[in-house]
């Protein structure tokens, strides 16, 4: 059979196999394992069928994904996210828009000890929205900056997307971490525009707060030494050599686990729970990534990847035309996706031309991060407004969508920012070394 429309027969079949609400990743290895069947013979892809599970499952750079998992949910136990919202808050919260900047560092913080959007969406939501109501705050706003905010918990090192971007494109994950610094910090400094932006042109979307006192701040300041001293010890021994990625995940998580005991937040049956949905979301994605694996042995093996470079190769366009063209891709198929599923759907395809057009694969996948956030804010689908919906159900998803406006123009500036200007990913890690 030609292998262009086994490929088509294989990306059909997987598609009608997810709209059958069949698990993406087991939609990857079905579609994988009969594409790659009806091309090289079955006895080829049963081998391959044994071998992806074992590579993946045996994987040391994976490992660090149920660790910092187990990071998050143990820091959202001690409370560490209400300690660092309060923190930025009693720093903020006097300025109009105050709550809502206070919002953005919070969910920015967070994810830096959580590693994931969606738990970085639903744990600033339980915190920071009842504030922002109770003080006045327009339901629009409140919900569109934790919504928003919560995607930061993507970019921001850790991220657990970054880990199997890094595993997939066989990267240095640490590479990876230090080009999103710089583009995490304007992702930050775009929110903030937007918000202070959006309350100069509709002040009645936000109240001004009282100012703390100095003895109010230090006192926010050491309730939340704890989270302060995870964020140094995770961040700052990882970026200064002192520990490996996987030291800094085992450390994170013991520090953790001690801040939830200490502070007598952990009981047996909570910390059961916390097991199980780490170990229900570490399984959920090891499927997801064996999948993957098996998908690109098919797609490798129909030489579709080569035909695309040769194709792109042979357009008389400028290259940043088709870097442009996959942006609109993305965000089109992180709107119906989740993150991890829209980038190792077509990573087997995408990876090979971007290369080809001379750009470098770390700074794509910051790239790639950046826009499929964008999609999580953007309809019809926007796991993170749903999220914030059902966190808060007495605000409707018009209303969300309503106050993401704001954040999307700002992160689509962003994104192009870092698309036009390559240096701002890429000269930390040059440097660094």
């Amino acid at each position: 059979m030609d292998p262009i429309l086994i490929t088509v027969i294989g990306l059909s079949g997987m598609i009608l196999l997810i709209g059958l609400h069949v698990p993406i990743g087991v939609a990857l290895s079905v579609a994988g394992f009969v594409g790659y069947g009806l091309l090289e013979g079955f006895h080829p892809a049963l081998t391959i069928l044994e071998s992806a599970p074992t590579q993946t499952l045996s994987s040391a750079d994976l490992v660090i994904i149920p660790l910092f998992l187990a990071m998050g949910g143990l820091a959202n136990s001690a409370g560490l996210s209400r300690d660092i919202y309060n923190l930025i808050y009693v720093l903020l919260g006097h300025r109009k828009g105050g709550l809502a900047l206070a919002t953005i560092a919070g969910c920015a913080g967070f994810g830096a000890v959580c590693g994931s959007s969606p738990a970085t969406a639903v744990t600033m939501g339980r915190v920071a929205l009842p504030e922002m109501l109770k003080r006045g705050y327009t339901p629009s706003l409140a919900a569109g900056s934790v919504a928003a905010g919560g995607t930061l918990g993507m970019l921001i090192p850790p991220s657990i997307v970054m880990v199997i971007y890094a595993f997939i494109a066989q990267e240095f994950v640490i590479d990876l971490f230090t080009a999103a610094l710089i583009p995490a910090a304007i992702a930050v400094a775009f929110h903030f525009i937007a918000i202070m932006i959006t309350v100069r042109l509709k002040p009645s979307v936000a109240t001004v707060g009282e100012r703390s006192t100095w003895p109010e701040r230090l006192a926010a300041l050491r309730q939340s030494w704890g989270v302060i001293l995870l964020m140094g010890t995770v961040i700052g021994g990882l970026y200064s050599g002192i520990f490996t990625v996987h030291e800094a995940a085992a450390l994170g998580l013991a520090l953790s686990f001690l801040f939830a005991l200490l502070r007598g937040r952990l009981n047996r049956q909570e910390l059961w729970m916390l097991l199980k949905e780490t170990a229900g979301n570490t399984a959920m994605i090891y499927t997801i990534i064996i999948g993957a694996s098996i998908f690109s042995y098919f797609i490798t093996a129909t030489r579709i990847p080569q035909y695309f470079v040769e194709t792109m190769n042979a357009l008389d366009v400028a290259p940043l035309v088709i870097i442009l063209l996959l942006l609109v891709m993305y965000l089109i198929l992180g709107a119906v996706f989740d993150t991890v599923s829209s980038m190792l759907i077509t990573l087997p395809f995408v990876l090979p031309m971007v290369v080809s057009l001379g750009y470098d694969p770390i700074w794509w996948g910051v790239v790639l991060i950046m826009v499929t956030e964008i999609g999580m804010i953007t309809p019809p689908i926007g796991m993170n407004v749903f999220i914030i919906h059902g966190v808060a159900p007495d605000i409707s998803l018009r209303t969300i969508f309503r106050g993401i406006l704001p954040f999307f123009y700002a992160d689509l500036l962003r994104v192009l920012v870092v698309v036009l200007f390559p240096a701002l990913a890429l000269w930390l890690p040059q440097v660094l070394g």
